[in-house]
């Protein structure tokens, strides 16, 4: 069990660090290949990828069986990061992250799945804890990381470095990893329901990610995704209905998961979740920078009050959860402390020092612990074993779409604020001159004349209270939605079988009840 978990630490730790180290590597990488105009296609070709496969590893895990899908994913970050290490053009670059993100969606989803099938959920928290932890490592050194191999070794070596780490973890899965197998009889996946699912998905990722950057939000392209995106997955939902109904093919994502009342809630939170967490981290950096005078390194490092705070109260809450096998308290805690977390960030501004904005990060980071891991296994426990991936991978694709809009509303409103606050004080800054000024260093801040300076440092800091405002709007739902969880008992969940009684080894082995959890 060590020994997979391990190889599942590495796998989680290969998804999450990519994006962080690939961060710091950019300018290099524009200085060598070009295409600066391309850029943000780096991120959003792995990001589209990720999103669109993740419901699809879910389900061909469930019915073609978990190990041999995970290794595959594997295979496929692998490939990809080889291939983007020795991209000749920004074309291929692109081409290539988007391989990757592929497999990258399969890691995740993968990771999540396989514990769920090893260990009962009264035991799960304990270990999903450990995977918040490896997720607070890799957002705390992953920029670092970027930067020192890029200056090292250069920035082919951000790619090449996953080879070494894959295939540790691929030799271990191949090894080690045994699961129950379940004989389960299929004429085939719904691939209408599948291609209508992916260009939904990857029409609102692009929405999101397009809407007041690339095209005004009012664009005809932007108006033009949308109509695309919600008619996709309407017909999605219809598609996948038909599916259940006939039992011809196989969901993607079968409908009747969602009529249990936890399931539905942990998809909404995580939705939430991953909405106002992704903004707090975009932005919280840019006020440390813009405002406090940190440079890029240091405000990396001034963000450790809440990762630390994230993962200690991961670990505290799985812990509790495998001793007690109680959690209805946690999700209603982590709530109202992102909340309050918010509510707080909110009021910082141009006065506010390091230590006041230290402690109300701890406070938000703290509510993200209570919230990130116990969404996955309540989730899970909420379903019957053979829908293990798909609930794995539904929860997963929640949080990531409420990411995509998360960074997208709260920048439009930062974007807005910041634009309105320049202008009333004279500083005349257009739409360019603003994105331009979002990536003032602190030299260059240093550098502005005082009124320049005290008028952009002003301008920010509004924006960024508008946008965390938003977040704690957006975070009362979660904090609603978990005080209608209902805490149904955890598979799994006698603290000391007596003599003779399954274990959790035994239940590991496939002899745990699979019959569904009433909702």
């Amino acid at each position: 069990m060590r020994l997979v978990l391990s190889a599942l630490l590495i796998a989680i730790m290969l998804a999450m660090l990519d994006n962080m180290i690939i961060g710091t590597a950019m300018p290099t990488i524009v200085g060598e290949l070009g295409g600066v105009e391309h850029l943000s296609w780096v991120v959003t070709a792995y990001t589209l990828a990720t999103a669109a496969s993740t419901p699809i590893w879910g389900k061909v895990g469930d019915l073609y069986g978990r190990k041999g899908a995970f290794l595959t994913s594997i295979v496929i970050f692998l490939l990809g990061s080889a291939l983007s290490g020795v991209a000749q053009d920004m074309g291929q670059l692109i081409g290539f992250r988007a391989l990757q993100g592929l497999g990258a969606g399969g890691l995740m989803v993968g990771v999540m799945a396989i514990i769920g099938d090893l260990i009962p959920p009264r035991e799960r928290g304990r270990y999903q804890g450990m995977i918040a932890a490896t997720m607070a490592i890799a957002m705390i050194g992953g920029p670092s990381v970027g930067g020192f191999i890029t200056d090292h070794w250069g920035w082919r070596w951000t790619f090449y470095i996953n080879i070494p780490l894959g295939g540790i973890a691929l030799a271990m899965v191949t090894a080690v990893l045994h699961l129950p197998k379940r004989e389960r009889r299929t004429s085939g996946i719904d691939y209408l329901g599948a291609g209508l699912l992916t260009v939904g998905i990857t029409a609102i990722v692009l929405l999101t990610t397009w809407g007041g950057t690339e095209y005004d939000w009012g664009s005809a392209m932007i108006i033009g995704l949308g109509a695309v995106g919600v008619a996709a997955l309407v017909a999605f939902l219809y598609a996948e209905w038909r599916a259940e109904r006939d039992g011809t093919v196989e969901p993607v994502v079968p409908l009747h998961i969602f009529r249990n009342r936890n399931f539905s809630l942990m998809s909404l939170i995580g939705f939430v979740l991953g909405f106002v967490m992704f903004g707090a981290m975009l932005y919280l950096p840019l006020f440390q920078q813009a405002v406090q005078g940190a440079s890029a390194t240091n405000s990396g490092v001034l963000l450790l009050p809440m990762l630390l705070a994230f993962m200690g109260i991961s670990l505290v809450a799985g812990r509790y959860t495998t001793r007690t096998g109680r959690y209805r308290a946690f999700p209603i805690v982590g709530g109202a402390l992102m909340v309050v977390g918010m509510v707080l960030l909110a009021q910082m501004d141009t006065g506010t020092s390091r230590l006041t904005s230290g402690i109300y990060m701890a406070l938000f980071g703290a509510g993200m612990g209570f919230l990130m891991q116990i969404t996955m296994l309540v989730a899970q426990n909420s379903v019957e074993m053979k829908d293990m991936g798909v609930a794995s991978s539904t929860t997963t694709l929640f949080r990531t779409m409420g990411s995509s809009f998360g960074v997208a509303v709260m920048g439009a409103l930062f974007t807005s604020r910041v634009q309105d606050e320049m202008a009333a004080r004279g500083a005349g800054a257009g739409s360019g001159s603003v994105q331009d000024s979002a990536q003032l260093t602190a030299d260059a801040m240093a550098a502005l004349p005082a009124p320049a300076r005290e008028a952009y440092q002003y301008a920010v800091s509004s924006g960024t209270q508008a946008a965390f405002l938003l977040g704690a709007v957006v975070a009362v739902a979660a904090f609603v939605a978990a005080l209608f969880v209902r805490e149904v008992p955890l598979r799994g969940s006698a603290p000391k079988p007596d003599a003779g009684a399954p274990t959790g080894a035994a239940e590991a082995a496939g002899k745990r009840p699979t019959a569904p959890v009433a909702s």
